[in-house]
C-alpha cells in the first residue's frame, strides 16, 4: 500500500540555498516515487515523499539519514524536544480524485 512521509525543518538564517541544494543534489532512493520540498514560511520547509509502501520507506531510512547528515548543520532546533526535524509517515487511507469535478 502506498505510503508518504513528511518532514518539517527550520533553516538557519543564510543557509537556505545550501539546504535547497542538498535536496536538489540528493541521489535517487529506491522505492521513492516522487518528492517535493515545500516552503511553508520564513525559513520553514517541509519535504513530502510518496513511496511504494511502508517497507520501502523503512528500508530507505539509513540513506535518508545520510542525506540529512549532509545538511544537518543548516538546520535550527525546532524546540520542544524535537531536534532538527519533525518527521511523520504512514500509509494512504483515502485517495482523492484529481480530475476536475463537473
Amino acid at each position: 500500500m502506498t505510503a508518504f512521509n513528511v518532514v518539517r525543518f527550520k533553516v538557519k538564517p543564510g543557509q537556505e540555498q545550501k539546504f535547497i541544494d542538498a535536496h536538489k543534489n540528493a541521489p535517487p532512493i529506491e522505492g521513492m516515487r516522487e518528492a517535493a520540498v515545500i516552503n511553508t514560511g520564513e525559513r520553514s520547509y517541509c519535504i513530502i515523499a510518496k513511496w511504494d509502501d511502508m517497507a520501502s520507506l523503512a528500508a530507505a531510512r539509513p540513506k535518508m539519514i545520510g542525506i540529512l547528515d549532509s545538511f544537518r548543520h543548516t538546520l535550527e532546533d525546532l524546540g520542544g524536544g524535537l531536534g532538527a526535524t519533525d518527521p511523520v509517515s504512514g500509509t494512504v487511507v483515502v485517495e482523492l480524485e484529481t480530475k476536475k469535478r463537473k
